[in-house]
């Protein structure tokens, strides 16, 4: 499959549903590195280690170089999410099925991240093509489901792995530091969560960034009437092109969010906003290697849980926690339906 881009150029000028799924795509991108991205450096502005601008500022840079240099180094998350669903042999009703899908997460997220709720894009994206693919195949047989079951393996990883890795280094880090000048334990854990901070980024942009790439290639494939990826293989322009668009959008903020994550659902101190970033980075850079998609949401929120239930359970703000699970919870089939709805619309509209 021919991913140059000259004929990605001409082919948007020639087809307006690619074009509108390509915008939709890049809305997404968008909206994650928005929504998403400010997650990873939330611990580190609540403990004061970054004011807020720069850290978002060292966000988007990380954020880019996360795209760009992983999906060089390994591609399979973008391999998953090409391969989870299945849009049928008819590849021009495929590509309106696609925009249906991508609408719905935009729809979905925006309307999520106004209230200042941590969303999963992941989890939307995810819903969206699923309900998507079963919109146009009629039934469940639009879902590859031995592609679909890692993201059971994601949700079973980032919530129990998260947590208990979070719990662990804490754990450790309170053992090794107990005879510690408080002040130098501070001053060193000033660096060491920048530094944790920046590597939550970049592994936000290397998991997240490939979901990405991976619907835009099922765009291409579609437009040339290919009802699959195969034999695609991913050019650096389109990494270019998705780690950019998420780098900006990563730079508008997302105040509410980093307020919600970081301050009101543990009060951290530094060492244990080290141990979140560090836990959630880990995390998320084996599900990255493994190809299993995963949220970088619940990976990071599950490492404050772990990190906050060293001292005592009671240190976990429950009332947002619930808040946050109520919003995974309804992700799947509340994403899913929209896509299932607006899939219907489009194939009848186009």
């Amino acid at each position: 499959m021919d991913v140059s881009l000259g004929l990605f150029l001409q082919e948007i000028v020639s087809n307006p549903i690619l074009a509108i799924s390509v915008l939709l795509t890049l809305g997404v991108i968008f909206v994650n590195g928005w929504t998403d991205a400010p997650n990873a450096i939330a611990t580190c502005i609540s403990t004061r280690c970054m004011n807020v601008r720069p850290a978002i500022i060292m966000s988007a840079i990380f954020n880019f170089l996360g795209v760009l240099i992983m999906t060089h180094i390994n591609a399979s998350v973008a391999s998953t999410i090409s391969n989870m669903v299945d849009f049928g042999a008819d590849t021009n009703m495929a590509l309106v099925a696609l925009c249906a899908a991508l609408f719905s997460i935009v729809v979905y997220s925006v309307g999520a991240s106004i209230f200042g709720i941590p969303t999963s894009e992941s989890h939307s994206l995810i819903a969206g093509l699923t309900g998507a693919a079963i919109a146009i195949q009629g039934g469940i047989d639009g879902v590859n489901m031995d592609e679909w079951v890692k993201v059971l393996y994601g949700l079973v990883l980032s919530l129990i792995l998260g947590f208990a890795i979070g719990w662990g280094i804490s754990k450790l880090l309170t053992i090794l530091c107990a005879g510690i000048d408080r002040r130098r334990a501070n001053s060193f854990f000033k660096g060491a969560q920048i530094f944790a901070a920046a590597a939550m980024s970049f592994m936000h942009g290397a998991q997240d960034g490939q979901k990405f790439i991976g619907v835009l290639l099922l765009g291409v494939a579609f437009c040339n009437g290919q009802p699959d990826v195969s034999g695609a293989v991913i050019p650096v322009w389109l990494m270019l092109l998705c780690s950019t668009v998420m780098g900006v959008g990563t730079s508008v903020g997302g105040e509410k969010i980093i307020k919600s994550v970081g301050m009101d659902m543990v009060k951290l101190e530094r060492y244990q906003g080290f141990s979140a970033d560090l836990a959630g980075a880990f995390c998320i850079l084996l599900s990255t290697v493994f190809g299993i998609p995963v949220s970088t949401t619940h990976t990071k929120t599950s490492a404050i849980m772990g990190v906050g239930a060293v001292k005592r359970i009671s240190a976990i703000n429950f009332s947002v926690v619930r808040d946050m699970l109520l919003t995974w919870v309804f992700t799947f089939p509340g994403c899913g339906l929209i896509s299932f709805v607006m899939a219907k619309l489009f194939m009848m509209w186009f």
